[in-house]
């Protein structure tokens, strides 16, 4: 239910969000990656940048397992990606609103703490 022009729509809204040259998408704050296009690797197979799916940041093995385990049709990983705090995301089985909650989520872990805290007040204000 969500596309590639839904993530670029939600990364670019947040603070400090930059955009990588690339052939599909690919969002860092302060350098720091926290969802980009899948660039797919089957072996004997050229790299294919698959902008249906998403590679989000998200922290930690434990919420990478947590992810995998409670949504599995949503959420997969690959070997390459083993030890590392990332998982895959099939857009098209996403609610615009769970992708948005998925981006912020990663922004948060990536942004500095000041960046972070701008954002997080703004919102409280809004939601007065």
């Amino acid at each position: 239910m969500s596309d590639a022009d839904d993530v670029r729509r939600v990364a670019l809204a947040l603070p400090e969000v930059e955009e990588i040259d690339s052939d599909g998408f690919d969002f860092r704050v302060s350098g720091r990656g926290f969802v980009w296009s899948y660039p797919e690797r089957l072996p004997g197979k050229p790299r294919v940048i698959r902008t249906d799916v998403a590679v989000l940041f998200v922290g930690d093995e434990a919420e990478k397992q947590a992810l995998l385990l409670g949504e599995p049709d949503m959420f997969f990983t690959t070997p390459g990606y083993d030890g590392l705090p990332l998982v895959m995301l099939r857009l098209e089985r996403v609610t615009p609103e769970r992708l948005r909650e998925l981006i912020t989520d990663a922004w948060r872990m990536r942004a500095p703490d000041e960046i972070e805290a701008g954002l997080t007040a703004g919102l409280e204000q809004e939601s007065r």
